[in-house]
């Protein structure tokens, strides 16, 4: 986990949320930010990247 990125706070959670917690707030971000709703918009790309990255540490009980 990247010390400087706070993942719980990019995807809107507390550090106690469960697996399905994470994986609802993803789906919610992702949509929100998809670059096919946001075309063109490389702050909503740049966002969308940064939800990712969160999901992808947080949805492992290993890398939490």
């Amino acid at each position: 986990m990247d010390p400087k990125k706070n993942y719980y706070e990019i995807l809107g959670l507390r550090e106690e949320a469960s697996a399905e917690e994470i994986r609802k707030a993803f789906r919610r971000m992702a949509r929100k930010f998809h670059p096919d709703v946001n075309p063109g918009d490389k702050g909503a790309e740049a966002k969308f990247k940064e939800v990712n990255e969160a999901h992808e540490i947080l949805r492992d009980p290993k890398r939490r």
